[in-house]
């Protein structure tokens, strides 16, 4: 899928962005739910989050549509990413240039350190809130 994985088998977008549950489930979802469509239980092996757990966090992904079913096999409902939302398109341009970032930091194209960057998440943070 093209996804870049960093140390201890970690996407970008779940280094940058943290090894929660939600996070975990929201990055199988950009990359793999991208292609095929996938039951609760399928999600839950993949990602390595607790069935139950993911139970807990799914329904926010019904609410804002970032997932839609696409089919039902026996009791098993299938879902992907539904790529018509614009939040997902969000989602999907924001996985890239978070991946594009580790990698040019790794390439020492990026210094993480430089404030033009700081200075840059900084008027970021100041848009979103």
């Amino acid at each position: 899928t093209g996804k870049i994985i960093m140390k201890n088998n970690q996407s970008a977008f779940v280094k940058i962005l943290g090894d929660t549950p939600y996070i975990k489930v929201l990055d199988f979802l950009l990359s793999e739910g991208r292609v095929l469509d996938y039951s609760l239980t399928d999600i839950s092996k993949h990602t390595g989050v607790a069935w139950s757990t993911l139970h807990v966090v799914w329904p926010g992904f019904e609410q804002l549509g970032i997932v839609v079913k696409t089919r039902t096999i026996g009791r098993s409902k299938l879902y992907r990413i539904n790529e018509e939302n614009p939040l997902v398109q969000i989602l999907i341009k924001s996985d890239f240039l978070l991946s594009k970032f580790m990698v040019d930091v790794k390439r020492g194209k990026i210094n993480p350190n430089n404030d033009m960057i700081n200075i840059e998440f900084k008027k970021l943070g100041e848009i979103m809130s």
